[in-house]
């Protein structure tokens, strides 16, 4: 089975894929991998088994093999008897060199792709550096071709709010960044004295009628408005596109925008999985690492 992780600055997803026909006959977690606006049902994809977890960039080698052998455990699988193939993609530096380290020294052997330069995406880059996209984003994007086609839109909630646009010949075109949910509000609160902490809950209405519904409604709706408005200006220059959100506050914002067509929080892993299709197996020439 394909392990694949995303290493985010606040958070980390981890997922197992099923590679061959007979780890797809293993029961997945749930069917909920990917819901439209409309709460469409969708298949799992392969996804057997995905876990969030936060990020902790002082995790040691040993630490993160620990801890993947303890959640694969968890589910009665042994980790090396499973996991046949890794596939990484992170935006914090030094987790990658860890990851890396963890997987040369407790899982030699088994083919590891890092997404990053050099790595086939099957993905044109029309950035005017491409070294610069974060690998993440290059994974949002594939994964948002196979699944949709182009012309895309891809918002990821999470640290930061990324959008990014793929042509209708699915090609990475660039996109936008934002300060995320989390960044803005921290910095809100930190800078007004007279304001504090909330649940982001959806508040009775969109006019607040207290303190703390004021910040929810500015926090919900506000930041719903900024996809929308990004969005379509995006779609002014691409023409109809097809709308993903993704990252760990997709399912908080998405409700309340109006230009998103499908949630898939699970949206990197799936790209990586492609990634990492595309770069082992009889065609490539051998597995990188």
């Amino acid at each position: 089975m394909l392990l694949a992780i995303d290493v985010g600055n606040t958070e980390t997803l981890i997922g197992l894929y099923a590679l061959t026909q007979a780890e797809e006959s293993l029961p997945p977690v749930d069917s909920a991998i990917g819901f439209g606006i409309g709460v469409e049902d969708q298949p799992t994809r392969g996804l057997t088994h995905h876990w969030r977890l936060s990020t902790v960039p002082t995790r040691t080698p040993a630490e993160h093999a620990v801890l993947l052998t303890q959640l694969l455990d968890l589910e009665g699988l042994d980790i090396a008897a499973t996991v046949t193939g890794i596939a990484i993609s992170s935006s914090v530096p030094s987790v990658t060199g860890e990851l890396r380290q963890m997987a040369e020294r407790w899982l030699e052997g088994i083919p590891c792709v890092v997404l990053g330069p050099g790595v086939r995406s099957g993905l044109p880059i029309l950035y005017d550096n491409p070294k610069e996209v974060g690998a993440d984003r290059v994974a949002n994007a594939v994964g948002a071709l196979d699944l949709y086609g182009g012309p895309a839109i891809v918002v990821d909630l999470g640290t930061a709010t990324t959008f990014d646009a793929i042509s209708a010949h699915g090609e990475y075109l660039g996109g936008a960044i934002t300060p995320g949910v989390a960044i803005s509000l921290e910095a809100l609160f930190q800078h007004a004295a007279a304001l504090r902490r909330v649940e982001l809950v959806a508040p009775r209405d969109v006019i607040g009628r207290s303190t703390v519904e004021s910040i929810q409604s500015g926090a919900l709706y506000g930041f719903a408005a900024q996809v929308d408005g990004l969005c379509r200006r995006f779609a002014s220059v691409l023409g109809p596109a097809t709308v993903v959100a993704t990252g760990g506050l997709c399912e908080l914002i998405a409700p309340h925008a109006e230009t998103i067509d499908h949630v898939e929080p699970w949206l990197t892993l799936h790209g990586l999985r492609i990634v990492y299709e595309r770069n082992v197996g009889d065609h490539a020439g051998g597995a990188p690492s």
